[in-house]
C-alpha cells in the first residue's frame, strides 16, 4: 500500500470513528457534517470525497459494524457441529457483541439505522454476502440433515434473529428487566423448538 493510499485509509477510519462517537454522544440529530469534520480533525472536502454525503459515510459505518458482527456470528456457528450448539453459539455471541460495543449497537438497532438500512437494503446486502453465505450454508446443512425444518433461509434467520435482536434492543434500550445472561441461556432452546422439523 502506498502512503497515500495509507493516509486516505487512516482518514476515512478517522472520520468513521468520528461517526460513532458523534452519534453515541448526541443521537440521529447531532449526526451533521460540521459536528464530525470537527470530532475528527478532518476537512469536509475529505468527508465527501471518502464517502460522497454524511448518508454515505453513515452507510459505511453501518457496514463496518455489521461486518464485524456478522464475522463473529458466522465464526461462531462455523465451530459448531449441530443446530444446538450453533444456536446457543450464535445467542452467545451476538449478546455478547452488544455487551462490548454498546455504542455501535445504539447505531446498529436505530430506527436511523432501519432507515438507512431499508433505503440501502441492496447495498448493504451485498455488501456482507461474503460473511452471510458461510452462516446460510451452515443452516443448509442442518436443514439437509434433518435437524431444522426445511424453510426458507430467509424465514430461518427471522425465527433465529428475531428473538435475538428484540432482547437486544430491550436491553440498548436501557431498560433495566432483561438480563442477558438468562437470555442466553432460555433463547437457544426456545429457538431450537420454532425451528424444529
Amino acid at each position: 500500500m502506498s502512503p497515500k493510499q495509507q493516509r486516505g485509509e487512516e482518514t476515512a477510519d478517522r472520520l468513521l470513528d468520528a461517526a460513532l462517537q458523534v452519534y453515541a454522544d448526541s443521537g440521529e440529530q447531532g449526526v451533521t457534517v460540521s459536528a464530525i469534520t470537527k470530532a475528527s480533525g478532518v476537512s469536509l472536502g475529505s468527508l465527501y470525497h471518502h464517502f460522497g454525503s454524511i448518508d454515505g459515510l453513515m452507510i459505511a459505518l453501518l457496514q463496518r459494524w455489521i461486518g464485524r458482527l456478522l464475522g463473529e456470528l458466522a465464526a461462531a456457528v462455523e465451530r459448531s457441529r449441530t443446530a444446538r450448539t450453533g444456536i446457543r453459539a450464535l445467542v452467545r455471541v451476538y449478546l455478547t457483541f452488544i455487551q462490548e460495543h454498546p455504542d455501535a449497537s445504539r447505531l446498529l438497532h436505530s430506527s436511523y439505522a432501519d432507515r438507512l438500512g431499508m433505503a440501502q437494503a441492496r447495498q448493504l446486502r451485498d455488501a456482507q454476502e461474503a460473511r452471510l453465505s458461510p452462516m446460510a450454508a451452515w443452516m443448509r446443512q442442518h436443514i439437509e440433515s434433518g435437524e431444522v425444518a426445511p424453510l426458507a433461509v430467509p424465514l430461518i434467520e427471522a425465527l433465529v434473529l428475531g428473538p435475538v435482536v428484540a432482547t437486544a434492543r430491550r436491553w440498548l434500550s436501557g431498560i433495566d428487566d432483561v438480563d442477558l445472561d438468562e437470555a442466553a441461556r432460555v433463547l437457544p432452546e426456545r429457538i431450537l423448538r420454532s425451528l424444529s422439523p
